[in-house]
């Protein structure tokens, strides 16, 4: 027999779920807990407020975001396929969770202007596991010098992927498109191959 989601798992799957179909702000409390059938007291005791299971939830959705992306890593045969895995993984991700409008953690701190120190620093936390890896993988292939400019270009590509999706591109056709792009981004930064002398 299956075991039952314990009420603070139903909790961080509604406020999940609900983030990334509807958003945080407009998302009442009450709706939450509709959702995940507890009582205010439960979200209180477990959580603290909306806002603590706000950033529990991403904590939990980026430490799967990170799982993902690292299998697709270490599944891509060459040092380029890796750092173009990227987009494999967010495929793979969006796939695998509620399909979101767009980001949840760019959604989150666009609802957010002024965000608890915890939902901040997850918030962050997002964006430098982004930038660190890309940065890693791409030292690999352009150098330590080129990689963290090659990463912030990548960023940029990956989040305008994530903004087409929001004005309805399918997710496949986004992220295959994406990943041709940062091909090319990444060619044109490793410059023209050597000839053999």
């Amino acid at each position: 027999m299956t075991p039952q989601p314990t009420a603070r798992d139903r909790l961080l799957d509604a406020a999940e779920d609900l983030a990334a179909t509807q958003g945080v702000g407009v998302t009442p409390v009450d709706a939450i807990l509709e959702r995940a059938r507890v009582s205010p007291a439960t979200l209180y005791a477990h959580f603290g407020n909306k806002e603590g299971l706000i950033t529990q939830a991403l904590r939990r959705r980026l430490a799967r975001w990170d799982t993902t992306w690292q299998e697709c890593v270490d599944e891509a045969p060459t040092p380029e396929e890796k750092l173009l895995a990227v987009f494999t993984a967010l495929s793979r991700h969006r796939h695998a969770l509620t399909p979101s409008r767009w980001c949840v953690f760019l959604g989150v701190a666009a609802e957010t202007p002024h965000p608890g120190r915890d939902l901040e620093d997850i918030l962050a936390a997002d964006t430098r596991l982004l930038l660190g890896r890309l940065e890693e993988l791409a030292a690999t292939l352009v150098g330590a010098q080129q990689a963290p400019l090659l990463a912030r270009r990548l960023v940029l590509i990956y989040t305008g992927v994530l903004g087409m999706i929001l004005r309805g591109t399918d997710v496949d056709t986004a992220t295959a498109e994406g990943r041709h792009i940062a091909g090319m981004t990444l060619r044109a930064a490793a410059g023209p191959p050597s000839s053999a002398p």
